[in-house]
């Protein structure tokens, strides 16, 4: 049976966009494939889903439902250039020798890290 739908991108609700955009484009080295005033859709990387930013005037409240698990070279090198744009370190996880790490944006949006 084919699929019903295809993922087309992830979308990440901000406050502060201009801050969150910059630091999601930096931190999957892609550019902004198009974009009007609160809406940025980024360019995928080969072969993923892309990431949208959406500026909504809400803040944060609660652990994320739903969060991008990302892929890294090397968990720690990654989480210290996490910091260098603004982003900080939830937790660190390990179960059965597999480590992840839990991080968020500046605007606390969660996101996870693990080495591939």
């Amino acid at each position: 049976m084919p699929a019903i739908a295809k993922l087309g991108a992830v979308v990440i609700d901000v406050n502060n966009f201009d801050r969150v955009k910059d630091f999601w484009i930096q931190l999957l080295d892609v550019e902004v494939a198009n974009e009007f005033p609160g809406m940025a859709f980024l360019k995928p990387q080969d072969g993923t889903a892309g990431v949208t930013i959406q500026q909504v005037p809400e803040s944060k409240s609660g652990k994320n439902r739903v969060h991008p698990d990302l892929g890294v070279e090397d968990l720690g090198e990654a989480e210290r250039r996490i910091h260098e744009l603004g982003g900080s370190t939830v937790k660190h996880n390990e179960a059965g020798g597999f480590q992840w790490y839990v991080m968020a944006d500046p605007d606390g949006n969660e996101f996870c890290i693990a080495a591939v």
